[in-house]
């Protein structure tokens, strides 16, 4: 774009997640450009990408296209694209359709799966950040059932119906809980050799305790809620190698076909490319009014930022409330500038926590809200209420809302779309009707229930 022509202050913001659309939203009314660039066409509700993964909802639940919600706002330019070098010199950024100019650049990328330098573990243990992600382990969760349907081998059964989730914070707490769901309660009455005990759930974390951020007593109280529903627990081990067999936590090995990663996130490989300090996340380090030192033109907020609380000293979380925060104080420091009414010195940016929950199973749910620490049926229905509040669009709201009702009550999940290959691979092909770990007359538990 040439220089000369551009009139408007120009605005790049690149990502549109919660901190880039937040950013974009505040300027509605300013005489300003705003050029937003993702190599997605959509915005995600990340903390609800493990309904996608379960069968609970579908991908256009928790996602709304980008220039949907944009598209009155007519000072904002929406492009497709992924960015490939910034130029803070000449203050530009190169994407794979060109370059912008830009006179404040927000940096919004988000974050990505971390496997703590063992990226060999992806194509065994896919983890859980885009719509992708969720679909593949969808596919993998109910294929795995189809084939154990007409699995001979014992030993093969079991190694198809073991699930491993790695890692224990709200992820992969909310995912483990929703897998022993599908087993348990969903398929056994629909399948005619698999019963509701079959299928072997394990949740591996290094920490001691289980969503180690949250309160300690909550803490315990999901991990005895998780295990009461039959998930076996692991702490304080480390994941030390994952293969097609299964995966290795210390000197135990687990022979598991599903083995689903939860375990960290680090920022994207556009940060390392940058002349400026990254954390060994990849985070980029930034000052406390969100820039980067030396460039007090280029914000970074949400995930994509080490920030630290201008008040307490603590990392800020990386969430989706501290991505609209850092989104919407970097977007009045760049209008107060613009406006001409900025103080003498910035301000410096504090986390307002307004606390924190869990999903751990049907009916049951984690929450902190300040010194209230509560569980059960009503920390699921509050649950529900925020994350409801969070999504885009009313439509999504109200089908995301009817499909909790309707599968809290009938206790099933209407998006089990098998999608991508699905071609079972089965050891031993049982001839009969009878599955060879149940006893001839032996009904399915749920056909007992039934009858």
């Amino acid at each position: 774009m040439n220089q000369t022509s551009k009139v408007l202050p120009r605005i790049v913001i690149i990502g549109g997640g919660f901190g880039g659309i937040n950013v974009a939203k505040a300027f509605k009314n300013e005489a300003v450009e705003i050029d937003l660039i993702d190599k997605r066409n959509y915005h995600l509700f990340q903390p609800l990408l493990y309904q996608v993964a379960t069968g609970e909802l579908d991908p256009a639940n928790i996602a709304a296209p980008i220039r949907k919600i944009l598209w009155k706002q007519k000072n904002v330019h929406v492009a497709l694209g992924e960015v490939t070098a910034i130029d803070f010199d000449k203050k530009l950024v190169c994407f794979d359709g060109g370059e912008l100019d830009y006179d404040y650049l927000v940096i919004a990328t988000g974050a990505r799966q971390s496997y703590f330098g063992h990226d060999e573990y992806r194509v065994h243990a896919p983890g859980l950040k885009s719509i992708d992600d969720a679909l593949e382990i969808r596919r993998r969760l109910y294929l795995a059932f189809e084939e154990a349907e007409w699995e001979a081998d014992e030993e093969a059964r079991r190694k198809i119906l073991t699930f491993v989730v790695v890692g224990g914070g709200p992820t992969g707490v909310e995912l483990a809980g929703a897998i022993k769901e599908v087993a348990s309660e969903t398929l056994p009455r629909e399948f005619r050799n698999i019963h509701c005990d079959m299928a072997r759930v394990i949740l591996v974390d290094g920490g001691s305790r289980l969503v180690g951020p949250m309160p300690e007593d909550l803490s315990a109280r999901a991990q005895q809620v998780l295990e009461k529903m039959g998930v076996e627990i692991h702490l304080n081990v480390h994941v030390t190698d994952v293969t097609e067999d299964g995966v290795k936590i210390g000197e135990e090995t687990i022979n598991a076909e599903n083995v689903f990663w939860a375990a960290g996130v680090q920022g994207q490989d556009l940060a390392k490319t940058l002349d400026t300090e990254v954390d060994r996340g990849s985070r980029i380090v930034v000052g406390p009014d969100m820039s980067i030192p030396g460039h007090p033109e280029v914000f970074v907020v949400g995930d994509a930022a080490h920030a630290t609380d201008a008040k307490t000293g603590k990392p800020v979380p990386g969430l989706a409330q501290g991505a609209i925060q850092t989104g919407r104080f970097v977007a009045d420091i760049i209008k107060q500038e613009l406006n001409g009414n900025a103080p003498q010195e910035r301000p410096q940016f504090s986390y307002y926590d307004k606390g924190s929950m869990a999903m751990i199973g049907r009916g049951n749910a984690i929450a902190a809200i300040g010194k209230i620490h509560y569980g059960g049926i009503l920390g699921w229905i509050s649950w529900n209420i925020l994350h409801v509040m969070f999504l885009v669009g009313f439509r999504n709201r109200f089908k995301v809302m009817l499909d909790w009702c309707w599968n809290y009550i009938w206790k099933t999940r209407r998006s089990r779309l098998i999608t991508g290959d699905p071609k079972v691979h089965i050891k031993q092909l049982y001839s009969d009707h009878q599955p060879p770990d149940v006893k001839p007359g032996k009904k399915n538990q749920h056909e007992t229930d039934e009858s």
